[in-house]
């Protein structure tokens, strides 16, 4: 016998297209030159939103991965498990490729499509994401500083639509993911103080020795490596050796996380393995910062994405759930702290695919200059919101928002993770201070993308003119590096609305972001009366 429904409960939000709801990035996908990638974007919205994708993310993240380092024999094998879930997830993501599509077919909006494709990804599973960033943001780095039979021997197989989970030499598998090893007990983010070193040999390869303190994702085939020999220098570090033995690294142990629970990170050890050398002698620092550009591009569109994931999932309930003789959507204040988020998402998705635009200009054009200064401003000042959202995003659904049947307590545990990798907050924003510091270039984009809207909104026209003024007297104090780069973006941001949002939006994000009253944490839900909140709501989706 079917059980009676009980009375005022939303419907199952699965079974849905999570792009064609969200008018904010449709718009933005095909403004920023990803229209020809249209239909396929909304396939993956499709198959993302599908029932059966979020059990499997589900899935992924109640069994997460486990390190066996010896096998029955007491043979070291260092073997990450995981559950089958994982492994469809990452085959679905690989067949679009999410990893790669952009230098497969480097057409004009390639990037941007790749960005929509993400940022949908996110919404639904973000422990995947890190091996494909960290293999999409690889293969710059080896294009331009590995010798040319490195490339010849990886870049097919990094660049295939295919997902190969065996343990195999790189000329037995039919594709490959690659992993990064930067940073080492002593020095964190400070790199310089590393003390793994590498001993060059005979033919040209290099036996590594020491540690890496975070070693993501260790079951990766190959990974970029920092290690000192003259100086720090980057390797490709495989994980299996050309006649089918382990690379000679050891797994010590998986790290115990707050989130990114279906992804493995590791602690790890090298005893003399072998590595090839990426790059010039020394110079290993600005080599794997080629890497490190676009993996933070990906913290920005994973933020972006969880956040229109919680912001759709606080809609669907609040549209749906009756409290005190009216829907939740149509109270004054629920309508104001959605209508809030809202402008939130509107903001970081306009911003990220802008960016991500930036990606694919020629190296002296001046979108790259621009992207110099608002990808780590983006990632200082969105990512930092992100844990902020979250919270408010599973408040809207009270006491049910933080039972893990719901997938919001999985999404506010993961987004500090884009927040502190890559740089966390002040090591970004003293990024944002040097590149505006250093570069004449960098400090005309950033003024022409304000220029383009000036003159529509007095706020903006004000905070245009603090941005300059710090860009003129503040740059050499280093404690103000947090304002400068949360003001940039939020002037960034505004620019982008005013131009491209309905005029309600762009209203109602400089009166709340950018008024006299700076906006500096207040909290979500407390936009000025003069904000049509409802027109934002609608927007939105539900």
């Amino acid at each position: 016998m079917t059980p009676t429904p009980f009375p005022n409960q939303p419907p199952p939000y699965e079974g849905r297209n999570l792009f064609t709801g969200d008018a904010s990035l449709g718009e933005a996908l095909v403004r920023e030159g990803g229209a020809h990638a249209h239909a396929q974007v909304s396939a993956w919205g499709e198959m993302l939103g599908r029932t059966e994708t979020y059990a499997l993310a589900d899935a992924a993240n109640r069994n997460p991965p486990r390190l066996r380092t010896l096998d029955r024999t007491g043979e070291r094998i260092d073997d990450v498990e995981f559950h089958p879930a994982w492994h469809a997830l990452m085959s679905m993501a690989t067949a679009q490729g999410e990893h790669a599509a952009p230098w497969r077919d480097p057409r004009p909006g390639a990037q941007v499509a790749r960005a929509a494709m993400y940022l949908l990804h996110a919404q639904v599973e973000n422990g995947t994401q890190c091996p494909l960033t960290m293999t999409y943001a690889a293969v710059p780095a080896l294009r331009a500083h590995a010798d040319a039979a490195l490339v010849a021997r990886w870049l097919p197989k990094i660049l295939a639509f295919d997902y190969d989970a065996r343990e195999l030499p790189i000329a037995d598998k039919r594709a490959a993911l690659i992993g990064m090893g930067m940073t080492e007990r002593q020095g964190g983010s400070d790199v310089r103080s590393n003390r793994t070193h590498a001993q060059r040999q005979a033919d040209g390869t290099y036996r590594i020795t020491g540690h890496k303190w975070f070693f993501s994702a260790p079951q990766c085939d190959a990974h970029l490596v920092l290690a000192q020999a003259d100086g720090v220098t980057c390797f490709l570090v495989p994980r299996q050796l050309d006649d089918g033995s382990r690379n000679a690294l050891r797994l010590l142990r998986l790290k115990d996380k707050l989130g990114n629970r279906s992804n493995a990170s590791s602690e790890v050890e090298f005893d003399g393995a072998l590595g090839h050398l990426v790059g010039e002698p020394g110079r290993g620092v600005a080599t794997i910062l080629e890497m490190v550009r676009h993996t933070r591009l990906d913290c920005v569109l994973g933020t972006a994405g969880m956040m229109r994931g919680g912001l759709a999932w606080a809609l669907h309930h609040a549209t749906h759930r009756i409290a005190f003789g009216a829907a939740l959507i149509d109270q004054p204040l629920m309508r104001n702290v959605l209508a809030d988020l809202a402008l939130e998402v509107e903001a970081a998705t306009a911003l990220s695919l802008r960016l991500a635009r930036a990606f694919e200009a020629p190296p002296q054009a001046s979108d790259q200059a621009l992207a110099r200064v608002l990808t780590p401003a983006a990632k200082y000042w969105i990512c930092k919101r992100g844990p902020t959202f979250a919270a408010e995003a599973m408040e809207v659904l009270g006491g049910n928002g933080y039972v893990e049947e719901n997938p919001l307590p999985r999404v506010y545990r993961e987004m500090p993770v884009n927040s502190i990798w890559e740089g966390s907050g002040n090591v970004i924003a003293l990024d944002v201070v040097r590149a505006l510091s250093r570069e004449a270039a960098v400090r005309d984009a950033l003024h022409e993308h304000f220029k383009q809207a000036m003159g529509a909104d007095a706020r903006f026209d004000a905070a245009v003119r603090d941005v300059e003024t710090l860009l003129s007297t503040g740059l050499d104090d280093a404690g103000a590096a947090r304002r400068i780069a949360q003001l940039v973006t939020l002037t960034a941001q505004a620019a982008l609305l005013i131009r491209h949002a309905p005029g309600y939006v762009a209203d109602a994000f400089c009166a709340s972001r950018l008024s006299a009253e700076r906006y500096a944490g207040a909290a979500f839900g407390t936009l000025p009366a003069a904000a049509d909140a409802a027109a934002i709501v609608a927007r939105a989706g539900a």
